[in-house]
């Protein structure tokens, strides 16, 4: 109220429910049984953390209207942009806004500048000025962007502020993806919050009504708000999640500072070693981290002269690109295959992926895509133990995955897909498989198939040479389980924790008998 006892038009943002109680009545007793399974899993780079989401408000509303420490102002470089977010501060704080302005001589993209905020309710105002989109600058972009909602928080803290409320800094008229401009700008607050909270109480992020859904739909992602929304929302992170400070990370122009340039590496570690210093802090910007010459590396790769160690790091920033694009493009056709998901965890508690050998049909989908749609699946669940089931029931010619993409599939994922792999099970096979030795050991090999027609009125055998798979990796072979029937399955995987595809209980039942699909569920996938 104002003194005149008329309702005021300012809204106390202590008031306003936090981001960490709008889901307090979904946090049923089943999902709070779920979380505790979920402590036991890969946990996300932002864990829910009910402290920081106590901090943080979503508010639909105009920013100038907030009762906080300070409110953000998004303009051009000499303070003077006609943007809905200005010109609503500029009239409610009056003409003395405009004079002080003045005094500070424009503001440079990314920078951040401090005013009074007069006849606000807020006392005082955070002048940043986002940059001009372009897509072929977008690196630079998504730096000065960082450094607007990074700077405007280190303000903040230096001058004490209990509170600030942000305007959406990339506004329309600048051009930048209001998507990817909302990942940065959680991700900056988030990572602040988590090394600077105690100096802020309340981040507002005030937003209008075409900028809430994207919001709503993102803050899950770096504010999660149960363990169980955790765990949800980690498949749905973008590559890039920037660095400890939420800072963009591109790996193709990041280059090693050496202790010693020139030196050979391969006496880097024991050098390291007889330090006897943790030098572990130093090179952690973004810039400190980068790598050099790319077309050098892979001229130096053709010629067999790059060290195992840069052979990795070279295969790191290739299946990052790849994760990158997987997580960016459109993947719904692939997804709607319903020919990889998860589904419950082995006798061993590992985590099972099932591929339905039916449901890819081969000449017919983007196989691009679908090596996408793999790594955007499996990325997360390859950082621990699993196994795979591949049902081959009924499969014929037209969805058998040719050697030419099991080897790109091979080149492209981590190791971390080959080391965590425990087991194959290899579902209603319609041929016996032969193991050939290719080179001096047997670290390369692969499965020379003949495939046997299962119709009693053809005897001939059909022979195919067939990849399944080219893994480097000793003890491959070991991994590989052939089986027959549903029941010998079960000896590995409990039935309850298999999504079965319809078919495949009708074909084990009318090749097994019926004993071992009466109790199961039939999914409709």
């Amino acid at each position: 109220m104002d003194p005149l006892g008329a309702p005021s038009q300012f809204v106390d943002v202590d008031t306003l429910p936090s981001w960490g109680n709008s889901c307090e009545d979904q946090l049923n007793a089943s999902e709070i049984a779920a979380e505790t399974y979920q402590e036991e899993t890969i946990r996300s780079p932002f864990l829910y953390n009910k402290d920081i989401n106590g901090k943080v408000v979503l508010w639909k509303g105009d920013v100038a209207l907030l009762n906080c420490t300070a409110i953000v102002n998004t303009s051009n470089e000499s303070l003077t942009d006609k943007n809905p977010v200005s010109e609503s501060i500029f009239m409610l704080a009056g003409p003395d806004l405009k004079e002080d302005l003045q005094k500070l001589r424009g503001c440079r993209t990314g920078e951040a500048k401090l005013t009074k905020g007069f006849n606000l309710a807020a006392r005082f105002i955070i002048h940043t000025v986002g940059p001009k989109y372009k897509s072929r600058y977008r690196t630079a972009a998504e730096s000065s962007l960082y450094s607007c909602y990074r700077n405007v928080l280190q303000l903040a803290k230096e001058q004490s502020m209990s509170s600030v409320g942000f305007c959406v800094i990339n506004s329309a008229k600048r051009g930048y993806p209001l998507e990817d401009a909302t990942h940065i700008a959680l991700r900056t607050v988030r990572r602040f919050l988590e090394i600077h909270g105690e100096t802020l109480e309340k981040v507002v992020f005030a937003v209008s009504e075409l900028e809430e859904a994207t919001y709503q739909k993102l803050l899950p992602l770096y504010f999660p708000r149960s363990l169980k929304e955790e765990s949800r929302s980690l498949p749905c992170l973008p590559a890039d999640i920037g660095n400890a400070e939420g800072e963009p990370v591109v790996p193709e122009r990041q280059i090693r500072i050496s202790e010693k340039p020139g030196a050979p590496e391969d006496n880097q570690e024991e050098e390291d070693e007889g330090l006897g210093v943790d030098l572990s802090f130093i090179g952690s910007h973004a810039f400190a981290r980068m790598e050099g010459d790319i077309d050098k590396q892979r001229r130096l790769i053709l010629q067999g002269q790059l060290s195992e160690a840069a052979l990795q790091k070279q295969h790191q920033r290739n299946y990052n690109r790849w994760l990158c694009q997987a997580r960016s493009e459109d993947l719904s056709d692939i997804a709607s295959l319903k020919a990889l998901y998860q589904t419950g965890v082995d006798n061993c508690g590992r985590t099972v992926m099932v591929v339905v050998g039916r449901n890819i049909p081969v000449t017919l989908i983007d196989m691009d895509k679908a090596l996408l749609y793999f790594i955007h699946v499996m990325d997360h669940i390859a950082v621990k133990e699993y196994v795979l089931v591949y049902f081959h029931t009924l499969t014929s010619e037209y969805n058998h995955l040719d050697s030419d993409f099991l080897k790109k599939l091979y080149d492209v994922v981590d190791v971390k897909y080959k080391r965590n792999l425990k087991a194959v099970y290899f579902v209603h096979p319609t041929f016996r498989s032969k193991m050939k030795r290719l080179g001096p050991d047997w670290s390369t090999f692969v499965f020379i198939v003949e495939w046997k027609n299962i119709r009693p009125s053809l005897h001939s055998k059909v022979v195919s040479t067939w990849f399944f798979t080219t893994f480097s990796v000793s003890g491959l072979k070991d991994k590989i389980h052939h089986v027959d029937s549903l029941h010998q399955l079960f000896s590995a995987i409990s039935p309850e924790q298999i999504d079965f595809p319809p078919f495949v209980l009708e074909y084990d039942a009318r090749e097994n008998g019926p004993y071992y699909t009466s109790y199961l569920p039939s999914p409709d996938l």
